[in-house]
């Protein structure tokens, strides 16, 4: 009974601290919200809605500090819609305000993979970063398997992603592209956290200590499950 209590809080606080959790990605868009506000309210002028998306990511990166972000984070925020904003503005063409966002999702996509394959998958990176366990977690076999098998889903988040966002970019089409980009924020990031949890204790053989609890055995001849 008393090792089974300590469950609940493991769960809110793995599946909240990934990514930065709701609020982040739900930060994170806002400023392509604005852009395409400020584009379509100038008469699709896209220096205003350049200056709009700035702004809005500027006012979003100093209220994320306020609440206890790193500040680094939100300077790399406001740097990724700045540049999305200057190749917009340089090539003249509102979609490409999206095109950052878009090749950072293939990146993802692609690095998240690559992870598996060498058998550091990064959900278990990260978790094993918040919870202070460094790498202990890859010498546990099983928990090496299941941070395999739950992350492929976020391979297939970014996937998705760049499956929409790609049609809708060559298309020209700006608006769905911001409809787009909010719809598949936040939405999908709590889907995939709720799926990626579900998946880590389905694949935790029954008497498992759990996540906070690695087993350190070594883990050289360990499968990611792939």
């Amino acid at each position: 009974m008393t090792d089974e209590q300590p469950a609940p809080r493991e769960r809110e606080e793995t599946l909240s601290s990934l990514l930065g959790g709701r609020g982040g990605a739900l930060d994170a868009s806002l400023p392509p919200a604005a852009f395409v506000i400020g584009w379509l309210a100038s008469g699709r002028s896209i220096a205003w809605g350049a200056a709009a998306a700035i702004a809005v990511g500027v006012v979003v990166a100093v209220v994320r500090v306020a609440r206890g972000t790193k500040p680094r984070a939100a300077v790399v925020s406001v740097t990724l819609v700045t540049i999305g904003a200057v190749v917009a503005l340089r090539t003249g063409r509102a979609a490409d305000f999206f095109l950052v966002q878009l090749l950072t999702n293939v990146a993802s996509a692609l690095l998240w993979a690559a992870s598996i394959v060498v058998r550091w998958p990064l959900l278990g990176v990260v978790v094993g970063l918040v919870l202070g366990q460094r790498t202990r977690w890859r010498r546990d076999r099983d928990l090496l398997r299941a941070y395999g098998r739950a992350s492929w889903l976020w391979v297939g988040q970014y996937v998705l992603r760049v499956a929409v966002y790609t049609p809708l970019y060559l298309a020209d089409q700006v608006v769905a592209l911001g409809a787009a980009r909010v719809a598949m924020s936040w939405p999908l990031q709590i889907a995939c956290l709720a799926a990626s949890w579900w998946v880590l204790r389905r694949a935790l053989p029954a008497g498992h200590p759990g996540l906070r609890r690695p087993r350190t055995e070594p883990a050289d001849s360990a499968s990611t499950g792939d």
